[in-house]
């Protein structure tokens, strides 16, 4: 039977409680989120021996998702990822945002994250919950007021299902991802180097050294970037090729064979403890970060985390796609429903 309990989390710097609401299904599959961020902050999935794993970096209680700056479990928006030269244009008007990416870029919105901010519970049953932020016109310098509805559900078959949704007064950008850090072998389990990874891509949008798309499709084949069939994370992770050098390992958005159709696009797997990890989405895009610049980072249970000891499935429309006409559009119409799915789905080999 499935059930939703909720516990105090921890006060934030204004001293406001955050809570942590905890999600269980029939097989002892569990979730927790916080109102603080709306971020995941725990998956437990069962092992290949039935011992429940904990599969998601994070921290302990409201003040480390406070603090942190590595974006655990966030739901990232009103922009996810990097809009080159920090301004675009809506019908005519020229809009300015932060410069919070090597002084020139913005990446995921600015820094007035929407995970830094409590959201409200606007639904619980005993299988979901939904949050709902409130984001004002011209909130993070984007036009247009909405209400941003995050729903994560837990279903019985040990699918943990994220939904979004928000209907803009303004023509405006929408594109959110979840920035969860997965590893398989738990999140105090070390590298995922030797995680096995596919992703149903045949090109990548290649990046100049900013980060930014240059608008060229790359095909994968006979490069580093190459997941069609199954193989290890850490194979050439460091080989001498344009995405992996300038991104210090994978950190890079493929291009998603789905053609908007929510379908499965990509699969983790870790033969130690026998979980398997499968992607399914609608969006066109999704961003593979295999923390190459977590250092040092203090998370759960007293574990510091550290460079590749976890891996992202970013989810998303192409980076900087306001720029790029041939990218799927990210602006969302006055008046319109944006609204995406994003599952990942745990078994065992």
């Amino acid at each position: 039977m499935s059930s939703l309990e909720k516990r105090e989390f921890g006060t934030a710097k204004d001293g406001k409680m955050g809570y942590l609401f905890t999600l269980e299904n029939k097989n002892g599959m569990k979730i927790t989120v916080t109102d603080f961020g709306a971020a995941l902050v725990s998956v437990y999935v069962p092992d290949k021996n039935g011992n429940l794993l904990d599969v998601v970096l994070g921290y302990d209680d409201t003040k480390g998702y406070e603090k942190g700056g590595a974006s655990f479990g966030a739901p990232v928006g009103r922009n996810a990822n990097r809009i080159g030269g920090a301004s675009f244009e809506i019908n005519g008007v020229a809009y300015e945002l932060e410069k919070n990416d090597n002084g020139k870029n913005n990446l995921h919105s600015g820094t007035d994250y929407y995970n830094k901010r409590f959201w409200e519970v606007e639904e619980e049953t005993e299988h979901s919950i939904t949050f709902v932020l409130h984001s004002p016109d011209m909130d993070q310098g984007y036009p247009g007021s909405l209400d941003m509805h995050v729903t994560y559900e837990l279903a019985e078959d040990n699918v943990l299902r994220m939904k979004y949704y928000a209907v803009p007064d303004q023509d405006t950008i929408i594109n959110m991802t979840n920035h969860s850090y997965f590893n398989l072998g738990g999140h105090d389990g070390g590298t995922i180097l030797n995680h096995r990874m596919t992703i149903d891509a045949d090109y990548f949008t290649r990046a100049d050294a900013e980060s930014i798309p240059t608008g060229e499709l790359v095909e994968v084949t006979g490069t580093p970037m190459d997941f069609r069939t199954s193989r290890q994370i850490g194979e050439r992770i460091d080989a001498d090729y344009e995405a992996t050098r300038l991104g210090g390992g994978y950190d890079h958005n493929w291009v998603l064979k789905n053609d908007g159709k929510f379908a499965k696009v990509a699969e983790a797997a870790y033969d130690e403890s026998g979980i398997v990890m499968e992607v399914w989405t609608d969006l066109p895009g999704m961003q593979v970060y295999t923390a190459n610049f977590l250092t040092d980072e203090p998370g759960k249970n007293g574990s510091v985390y550290q460079k590749r000891s976890a891996v992202c499935f970013e989810t998303q429309y192409f980076p900087d796609a306001i720029h790029h006409d041939h990218f799927a559009g990210p602006v969302c119409k006055s008046g319109e429903a944006y609204k995406t799915v994003t599952e990942y789905r745990f078994g065992t080999l």
